[in-house]
């Protein structure tokens, strides 16, 4: 039987997850009391296809980890609170619901946009766990602070701005391995009006010399929006090598290549998220095909997320989006494990207890569907490989994707550790 001291040593998690569960568990049945997980997701409004699809990873998670036992023979009950459009006064009455209607001991979020990451302060005020994949630098900010008030809260991926240097790092390996030839080394970067775009955006413009290259052109759009052509019309005036799109909403980006391909600039093209979602390809069809993008927490399409990928497939629907749905996945096992190595879940107002799962969350390091979770403790977000650690078992892999046939899955190009596939360079590039 795996003991828990072993375990709170830092071992690795991962493909054992439901046999090392139900070792923990002592066969015991999920037959007590409901754990309660909380989970404010954005359910309507712009980003629902998302929400929808964090909804499914926890749907999918729990009904593995209650196969396994649950949490020392008690159920996981997940409990959900809309969103909307978010924004931090939404956000803040939906988690404080989940604390005070469902006694959420735990709340794991995918994202929601504007919120000053004022869910750590639910969190801190109530002394419940918090993960989230807001993906922001803010949280480390914070969580710096205030460490001892900050103590239960989680950034499951690497913050956006590792977004910036690793794109750099990919275009400088492109060009020394002889997959591209750039025709100047201008870069044109697009943020859009909203904190995730525009740090990525900065982390990009504020180190092109570096890796030598030059500000082509910066300009921020509205957020949301589908009109890009007083942009597309700058970027035709002076050309750059690489455009790099930092604006994330996947329909946004689709009219971007509908607008940009009837009169192309030979430059690679790498947007922020959006191609990672199912609408990218449904809208934009043939005009996406030679898209990268890059996701720093992705599920990985390799052998050891197969059984995953199959089953939420098969669950949920052929298109589903299970990249998206394995982020809240992983969150949830990872709180599991971590939760009956501490000896049982957190609670609300329990400080006790939720120090002690706490602490075996940062100390457990996790490899699930995405790659590893290893908490930064200058943030306790995930570190980020190659760009923060060069140990790929000690980060989560920056994946860069690139859309080669909209009818398929995206291809994995980088980093080569992980790559399955090569670069091709867009169809609108001539040779």
């Amino acid at each position: 039987m795996i003991d828990r001291r072993s375990l709170l040593g830092g071992v690795a998690a991962g493909a054992g997850s439901i046999a090392m569960l139900a070792s923990l568990n002592g066969g015991a049945r999920a037959a007590g009391a409901p754990v309660k997980i909380g989970s404010a997701l954005p359910m309507s409004g712009f980003a629902a296809a998302d929400g929808i699809e964090f909804k499914n990873g926890l749907t999918l998670a729990a009904e593995e980890i209650n196969a396994a036992g649950g949490i020392l023979g008690r159920p996981i009950q997940i409990e959900i609170e809309d969103t909307k459009e978010m924004g931090a006064d939404i956000v803040t009455q939906a988690m404080q619901r989940l604390i005070d209607r469902h006694s959420a001991g735990a709340i794991i979020n995918g994202y929601n946009v504007g919120t000053n990451m004022v869910e750590m302060d639910v969190a801190a005020d109530n002394d419940v766990i918090f993960v989230h994949y807001n993906t922001l630098i803010s949280h480390n900010t914070k969580f710096l602070s205030d460490p001892q008030r900050y103590y239960s809260c989680f950034q499951g991926d690497p913050p956006e701005f590792y977004y910036g240097p690793g794109f750099l790092l990919f275009l400088k390996s492109l060009i020394d391995s002889k997959q591209w030839n750039p025709p100047n080394k201008k870069i044109a970067i697009i943020p859009s009006a909203n904190e995730y775009s525009i740090v990525i955006a900065n982390a990009i413009r504020d180190r092109l010399t570096e890796f030598g290259f030059e500000l082509g052109l910066y300009e921020t759009v509205p957020f949301p929006t589908n009109q890009w052509g007083p942009t597309l019309a700058k970027l035709r005036q002076n050309p750059p090598a690489a455009i790099a799109v930092t604006h994330f909403l996947p329909q946004d980006l689709a009219q971007f290549m509908t607008q940009f391909l009837p009169e192309p600039t030979q430059s690679l093209v790498y947007m922020q998220y959006g191609p990672s979602l199912p609408a990218f390809r449904e809208i934009g069809k043939e005009a996406v095909n030679g898209v990268i993008y890059s996701t720093v927490i992705g599920c990985l399409p390799d052998e050891f997320s197969a059984a995953y990928r199959k089953t939420y497939r098969e669950k949920f629907g052929a298109k589903a989006a299970f990249i998206t749905g394995s982020q809240t996945y992983d969150g949830l096992w990872h709180y599991a494990l971590s939760a009956a190595i501490a000896g049982g879940a957190s609670e609300p107002n329990n400080k006790e207890q939720t120090r002690k799962v706490s602490e075996a969350m940062k100390r457990l390091i996790y490899r699930g569907v995405n790659g590893i979770y290893h908490a930064d403790p200058k943030g306790q977000s995930a570190f980020c490989y190659p760009t923060q650690v060069k140990d790929p078992s000690l980060g989560m892999a920056h994946q860069f994707l690139q859309h080669q046939d909209y009818r398929t899955d995206p291809k994995l190009i980088a980093p080569p550790l992980y790559a399955v596939d090569a670069m091709k360079l867009p169809p609108w590039i001539k040779a």
